[in-house]
């Protein structure tokens, strides 16, 4: 044994397991007064958010809640929402499973069973299709309806009806403010479980660690550079990698949350003008629809807003747009298993003599790894070995690192395939350029990014095919302006049948969530190799086609 070693083991005194929820209760501490929670007209400080994340463990633990179980929310980005990223796990160590708000019955029936949820929290927004959901599930869990105070009169459509046994507000009223709760008994235990589209119809349930949670709470406040008291306003869905961990990142600089029920310009405007607000998340869909707003919706403000936008890089002239507008935007790279992004453009301020052309070349990469993740590399999948550093030899994305998921939730082989030879394989394909910067050429799953939510083309393939008319068809990426990518259909029909896109798409409507269907549907024969095989990125360079005609 070294000496190193030698009576120098671990003990309560100098190892606690790393989890964001100590950075909730030190903000609570030591800013007890400052805003933590800006919803409408209501204000918490972070005394009455510790005290309300605090009321929701006990709640949960009062009705057998504990650890290894699922506590679902169908929530928008509302206070209950960050109650339940804080008083869920503390709840004897449950799990927080958050569903996209905008997936359909089917979908979220599959996950609720799939996750095994012993307690749902509905907005009553959602009532609709989360009955659906309910009815279609196997599971039974405990149905907490909540009932926004804040909702607005001019909603485009009105709250529905409550689906459950209680009312969140005195389900939160039943708990106790002085519940200790129960930190996890290791750093390596679940803290939330997230589902992705993956490239087959059911989804794939990521399981994140405490540990990866809070180191990448850390890293958001490095990588955004956020400054004491902070402003954050949630553009981004916090159903979507648990907000990119932004829920847990806010309280480490004692920042205030500004909750956003829906992306609309006049909202956006007013809470940075407002409010304050400094930095913000979301999609390439949100800057246009900054940008593209009405000139009477818009307001000044005096303060530098940082926006951090995943997905395809922005073209030059919207980064120029934005930064005109008074927003900084810092391009990320990163997938749900990764906690979200991990991978950030890092700017090196040598390339500011570059000319504009070179400078947007460097503006188009994915970038360079986040400090608490290990490695990023471009290898070859079937050697493992990394690819040459040259910018032009493709391979694939890995990484590895304390901020990649636990696995896949009851999928052993599935898990075990994404770590194969000590990586995350991210099926992503890209080259790594001589500076270390990674850039994206293609995606080897086939996933179409639509306002930052995976859509799998299989999916939607396998509604077309419902239809009796659709003999052959394939989906592929079309690029859109607003949405980055939607969904195109290439159909061939049996015996030459005639159909119209229009009936087409309403045939998706039926059994897929809005924003899976196309967008836009080609009849025409599909390209094939020799044995058959459809060539879809022939289909691709198609779509593209068809946008750059305007057709």
């Amino acid at each position: 044994m070294s000496k190193y070693e030698d009576g120098l083991e671990r003990c309560e005194a100098n190892h606690q397991p790393m989890t964001p929820i100590a950075f909730l209760e030190r903000a609570a501490r030591i800013y007890p007064d400052h805003t933590a929670v800006i919803h409408g007209g209501q204000r918490s400080s972070y005394a009455e958010l510790w005290n309300n994340c605090r009321r929701l463990a006990s709640a949960l633990a009062a009705k057998g809640v504990g650890r290894g179980d699922t506590v679902s929310v169908m929530l928008s980005n509302t206070p209950p929402m960050i109650h339940a990223h804080y008083g869920v796990p503390m709840a004897n160590g449950a799990v927080l499973h958050s569903l996209n708000t905008r997936l359909d019955a089917a979908a979220i029936a599959f996950q609720l069973d799939h996750a095994e949820a012993r307690v749902l929290i509905v907005d009553r927004e959602f009532s609709q299709v989360m009955s659906e959901a309910l009815a279609r599930a196997t599971v039974k869990p405990l149905v907490i309806d909540f009932d926004d105070s804040e909702y607005p009169d001019d909603a485009p459509h009105p709250k529905g009806a409550p689906i459950g046994s209680l009312d969140y507000a005195d389900f939160l009223a039943s708990g106790d403010p002085d519940f200790s709760g129960t930190l996890p008994q290791d750093e390596w235990d679940a803290i939330s479980l997230n589902y992705t589209s993956g490239t087959t119809g059911n989804p794939k349930g990521v399981v994140y660690h405490h540990r990866g949670a809070a180191l990448m709470a850390l890293n958001n406040v490095i990588h955004a550079e956020m400054q004491k008291h902070p402003v954050y306003l949630w553009t981004l869905p916090m159903f979507h990698c648990n907000g990119w961990c932004f829920p847990w990142t806010v309280p480490v600089q004692a920042g205030t949350h500004v909750c956003l029920r829906w992306v609309r310009a006049a909202a956006i405007y007013d809470a940075m003008a407002d409010h304050g607000v400094t930095h913000l998340c979301g999609a390439p869909i949100v800057m246009s629809t900054l940008l593209n707003a009405p000139r009477e919706q818009k307001r000044d403000f005096p303060q530098s807003v940082i926006f951090n936008t995943a997905a395809a890089p922005p073209p030059e002239t919207v980064l120029q747009a934005m930064a005109d507008a008074g927003f900084r935007v810092t391009h990320l790279y990163g997938l749900t298993e990764t906690y979200g992004p991990t991978v950030v453009n890092e700017w090196n301020t040598a390339w500011d003599t570059l000319s504009a052309g070179e400078q947007a070349a460097r503006k188009a990469r994915q970038g360079v790894r986040y400090l608490s993740l290990a490695d990023v590399g471009v290898l070859d999948p079937e050697t493992m070995q990394p690819v040459p550093a040259d910018g032009k030899t493709i391979g694939e994305v890995m990484f590895r690192g304390n901020m990649v998921m636990k696995g896949y939730l009851k999928n052993p082989a599935a898990t075990a395939e994404a770590f194969t030879g000590g990586w995350f394989h991210s099926g992503d394909l890209g080259v790594m350029h001589p500076d270390g910067y990674v850039q994206l050429k293609d995606r080897s799953k086939d996933i179409i990014i639509s306002g930052g939510e995976n859509i799998s083309s299989i999916e939607v393939e396998e509604e077309l095919y419902r239809h009796p008319a659709v003999s052959l068809c394939a989906v592929v990426a079309i690029p859109s302006e607003k949405w980055g990518e939607t969904p195109c259909a290439f159909i061939e029909t049996r015996n030459g049948q005639q159909i119209s896109e229009e009936e087409i798409i309403a045939h998706c409507r039926t059994g897929l969530a809005n924003f899976k269907c196309p967008s836009r549907v080609v009849f025409e024969d599909l390209p094939k190799t020799s044995t058959g095989k459809v060539q879809k990125f022939v289909l691709r360079a198609r779509a593209a086609e068809l946008v750059r005609k305007g057709d």
